[in-house]
Formats: C-alpha cells, structure tokens, sequence
C-alpha cells in the first residue's frame, strides 16, 4: 500500500510531506483548494505524460516521491525482484520534471524508463476518474472491465499472440498471390535491376572511399603545387624553418654558456628543428608518389556517374545501393519460390486459423461464465443504489467465426433496464447522468472486489448522487478497504462520514503565489468539516449534531491501521 506521498514545487503545492495508512481515506475541501492536485502527484508519480506547466512558478523542477509498503503487493515485489530493482519490502518510487517540461523516473533510486515505472505501477495503484462514466460508454472498455473481471488476461495473451501470428502470415501470403498476376514482369525488371547492381561489385562497396578518391585526383596538381611550396618554405629556402631555427639555435647556445637556465629553451628549438626535418622529409616522399592518372579519373567518375544514377532510380542514397541489392534478391527468390511458399503459408494459414478459433471459444466459455456472475452481482448493488427496478445485463455477441479478430470473436455490450416493462438498452442510450454513475461505480466497486491491487483511489466517482444513496455508496468504498487500502475524493458528507481517515485540502493566499496544503482533520475538526459539507456557510447547532450523528453512525472512529498524518509548508 501507499505509506507516503511526498511533494515538491508541484503547481499550487510548494512542499507536502503526507503519512497514509491502511483503510479508507476521504479528501475534502472547498471547490478549487487543489484537491486534483493530488491525483495529479500521483499520475506523474505513476507514469502519466509531464510538461512543464505542473512546475510551480519560480521553481526549477517539480518533485514527487512515493513509498510503498510491498507486504501487500507479491505481484509487484514480484516484478521488482524480475528486473532486479528490489529492495526489501518497501518501493520507493521518484519522478523528476523540470523547467523545459523533461522528467525523469526512478524506481528504489535507479534511474527507469518511463515504460517499466508504468508496469510496475499498474500493479500497485488503480485510479478510477471522475469521468470513468463516461469511459465506460467506450466498447473497449466494457470488454476489458468483463475481461478483468474474469480473470482472462493470460487467455486473452494466448488468443492475440495468435491472432498476430494469423494476421503477418495472412498478410504474406496475400501479397504473393497479388504478385503472381503479374509475376513474369515484375522476375524481368528484378533480374535487369540485379544484374545492374552486381556490376558495381558491391561486396567490397564504400562510396566514401570512391569519392575521396575521386576528389583527391581532382585536385592532383593544387596538392603538388601546395606541397613543393610548403617543402620549400620548411627546408630547401635560404630562408627556410630550418634555416632560421638553425641559426637561432646556435645563437643561443653561445649565448646560454652565460646563463644555463637557457638550456631548457636550447632543447625546445632542437626538438622544433628535428619535428620541421622531419616533416618537410615526409612531404617530400609523399609528392615523389604522387602522379596524375587519366585513365583511373575517367574510371571514377564513370563509376561515380553509374552511382549515381542508380541511387537516382532507386530513390536512395549512394551508401543504400548493397542493401537494396539485397532486398531485391530476396524478392526474387520469394517470386521464384513463390509457389511453394504459398502452400507453405496456405497451410499455416489454416493451422492458426484453427488455433485462434479453439483459443477464442475458451475466452467466450470464460466471459459467458463470468458474466453471469457479473450482470447478478451489478444489478443488485444498482438496486441498492437508489434503482430498485434497475437490472444490469451482458450481453455477449460472436463475431464471423471465419476471420480471426483481435481481443477474441466475440462483441461485449453492457445493457440496462431502469424501470420494469422496458427492454435494456445500452449504457449510452441511458438519459439520466445520475443514473449512469451510480451503474458505473456500481461497477467500479464490483470488477475491484476480487483485484489484488492494493491501492485504488476513487475522483469524484459519487458525483450526481446524494442522500440515501450517497450513504450507501460511503458504506461500499468502506467495505473495499477491508482488503485494500482505498483514498476518494468527494464531496458529500456521507461518503466522508465513512472514512476511517480525512484529509482536508486548503488553499493559502499568504504569498504573491497561491499555495494548496493538506492536513489530517481530528475528530473535532471532522464534525466541523463535515457540518460545513452539509450546511454550507451558516453552521447552526442542529447542523453540527446531524455532523456528528453521522460520524458516530459510520464508526469511523476505528481505525484498521496507523494514524494518517501529514506535515506541509506553504
């Protein structure tokens, strides 16, 4: 579970040091404080997408860390220990995003892509929205809700691996067959290509080299004359290097017998006139094999020229030519083999085919079975959500049995019925908003009671309910706690007389910059708290009775697991 949330310079939080314990934690305050501030943390923290507007003004970067106690989280414990980033039975988890909106992810203080802080996040919190109503109106969505649900995920690893397979062989073997109308055309052009290609002897290949070649004869004469300058210049001229620093040398031997410290200089000009010997030596030797070769520049640039056209014809680079002798190769010998290669793949076309289908009937067994559980264990807490005429069905379709379809042969559709005599209709043809939230949460809550992520955090997930119905929602998020640690931000007081913690969220004017903190209420400041959420501005006697009521009616008081605390500065 998630033991502490700890942030830095995030938007309008300047520093947040906040203690979390086991059982249901609820998040309240008045619109705007920086509630979503929260969620946000933990979304960066977890994997989701950074840009440097969540970096507080003034600041260089943004900062969030997290612990997790891993005693309730073998999968997790599992996947750090697989790809060697365990440390005990806690996780620290970092992300870093600065000022030009780069981030950085690190796991237990080692730096991570932001592909494995994902993987591994997936098996630690789950985060339902506050608009996951409308999410569930995705098709999608409704099939991975049933499929989690089911427990298919390995089922449903097996039946696309296999529908993948189907697809690139299904795909080969179309385009072989297309190519076999006009296969005779297409075996001349690819032998005149080849044939074309192997002139260039592109075994030995390198165009770099051609061109240095080509450019140094270009410009024979300019180097010869440059050189021969520049020999002169350091050796052969009265006035050369040599000369001058022949003379100097000697000028300062006779004059270093007077003073030794001289020496070292003596040495310097020695060594410089040994390096100037040497070099105009080398130059020497150079240009003396050196000489102007016609028929090998007419060689070159006619083979520059052949170069260059193919690459030309070809739509490609110079350094592209011997792999595109390759690929063309392998074209032609797949046409030239084309026929048995299509029985090859007729064949496993078919094979795959039949283990799709097997695969496929096994995940519909499973949703089928599933489902009816589902469907039973929604419409009842739907009724228990204010719609007691309210019945929840899946509806399972197949798809044509004759063409392998990612995610299985089947159509998922999640129907309702509000009121008896009227047929179930699908989610998005369901008028009422407040309807399809309590369906949606009801689901929530369901497809989450057998999960065995030990965090999840509901936004706002009881908005468009109340009264009543709001208790009972309180009372179902309570009851998730029991297995898992759960935090909601609401804001209904009979969701947060429910917790067994409460945070409040305020917002600080004190500075030029606005700043958002957090604190745990006691049980005082929760009467207070929970008065204001039901009473609104004028807090009277009687408001504040029904304040308590309702916290003494929710038990809250007992608590599953440590004290939650939390210490911030503004």
């Amino acid at each position: 579970m998630l033991v502490n949330l700890n942030i830095i310079d995030l938007a309008v939080v300047k520093s947040l040091d906040l203690d979390l314990a086991k059982g249901m934690s609820v998040l309240t305050g008045e619109t705007g404080a920086g509630k979503s501030i929260l969620l946000t943390a933990l979304g960066l923290a977890l994997g989701d997408r950074a840009d440097a507007g969540f970096v507080r003004p003034g600041s260089k970067r943004a900062e969030i860390n997290l612990e997790f106690d891993l005693s309730d989280a073998p999968k997790a414990a599992h996947w750090l220990k697989e790809h060697e980033l365990d440390n005990g039975q806690s996780c620290l988890v970092r992300r870093v995003v600065n000022q030009d909106g780069r981030s950085k992810a690190y796991i237990n203080n080692r730096p991570v892509t932001l592909q494995s802080l994902q993987q591994l996040s997936e098996q630690l919190v789950e985060i339902h929205g506050q608009h996951a109503h409308l999410t569930l109106l995705n098709a999608d969505e409704q099939r991975r809700l049933l499929d989690t649900f089911a427990k298919n995920q390995a089922v449903l690893d097996k039946v696309n691996d296999c529908y993948r397979q189907w697809h690139k062989t299904h795909k080969e073997l179309e385009a072989l067959i297309k190519a076999g109308t006009d296969q005779s055309a297409r075996e001349e052009l690819l032998r005149y290509q080849i044939d074309e290609l192997q002139q260039l002897e592109l075994a030995d290949f390198s165009y770099a080299a051609l061109s240095d070649e080509h450019s140094k004869l270009a410009n024979l004469g300019q180097i010869l004359a440059t050189g021969q300058a520049l020999v002169d210049q350091l050796y052969e001229d009265p006035q050369s290097v040599n000369s001058v620093l022949n003379h100097s040398l000697s000028e300062l031997a006779q004059t270093a017998r007077f003073a030794p410290e001289l020496n070292g200089i003596c040495a310097l000009l020695t060594e410089a006139q040994i390096q100037t010997e040497e070099a105009a030596q080398q130059l020497r030797r150079f240009l003396e094999t050196q000489e102007a070769d016609p028929l090998r520049m007419e060689a070159l640039e006619s083979q520059l020229g052949i170069i260059h056209s193919l690459s030309r014809k070809h739509h490609i680079s110079p350094d592209e030519l011997p792999g595109q002798l390759v690929k063309l190769e392998h074209e032609l010998d797949n046409l030239t083999h084309s026929t048995e290669r299509i029985g090859e793949l007729q064949g496993s076309v078919v094979t795959l085919s039949g283990q799709y289908h097997q695969l496929a009937a096994q995940l519909s067994e499973r949703r089928r079975s599933a489902a009816t559980i589902l469907q039973k264990q929604i419409s009842a807490m739907i009724k228990e959500l204010g719609m007691p005429q309210g019945e929840f069905l899946v509806l399972i379709n197949s798809l044509d049995a004759d063409s392998p379809k990612l995610n299985g042969s089947d159509t998922i559709d999640f129907l309702v019925s509000a009121n008896p005599g009227l047929p179930p209709k699908p989610l998005v043809k369901v008028a009422s908003g407040g309807e399809l939230s309590r369906i949606s949460l009801a689901i929530q809550v369901t497809t989450s009671s057998d999960k065995s992520t030990p965090t999840m955090i509901f936004d706002e997930v009881d908005s468009g309910i109340g009264g009543g119905i709001a208790e009972i929602v309180g009372q179902k998020l309570r009851r998730l706690s029991d297995k898992r640690q759960v935090m909601c931000v609401t804001h209904l007081p009979q969701v947060a007389a429910q917790a067994h913690h409460h945070l409040y969220v305020e917002k600080n004017h004190k500075t030029d910059i606005t700043s958002s903190s957090v604190r745990l209420l006691s049980d005082e400041e929760r009467v207070a708290e929970t008065a204001r959420m039901l009473g609104g501005v004028n807090i009277t006697a009687n408001t504040l009775a029904h304040a308590r009521e309702m916290l003494l009616h929710s038990d809250s008081g007992t608590q599953p697991g440590n004290t939650t605390t939390g210490n911030q500065n503004q």
